[in-house]
């Protein structure tokens, strides 16, 4: 999961986020979740991530704040289209 995160991560910084934008994180909730994997998964790895699990993340306040699945998709094809047409 980790290296996906990292993936997505560094995608948003490449194709979407604009010198204006505040750093891009990547958040992790899961169920549950074991500190020192957590620590030992993370380890290395530069990007600015974080692990919450379900108990103490407030999911609904979290889910405003985030665009939705359709505007990330309108986003990432605009950003298809740039790179296509050399704007980037």
């Amino acid at each position: 999961m980790i290296c996906k995160m990292n993936f997505y991560v560094n995608a948003v910084n490449e194709l979407i986020k604009t010198p204006n934008d505040n750093p891009t994180i990547g958040l992790l909730i899961c169920k549950d979740k074991d500190q020192t994997e957590v620590k030992w998964a993370f380890q290395g790895i530069e990007t600015p991530m974080g692990v919450a699990s379900y108990n103490n993340v407030q999911i609904k306040e979290i889910q405003k704040q985030l665009p939705t699945t359709e505007e990330i998709q309108t986003r990432l094809e605009q950003a298809e289209e740039e790179i296509r047409l050399g704007r980037k």
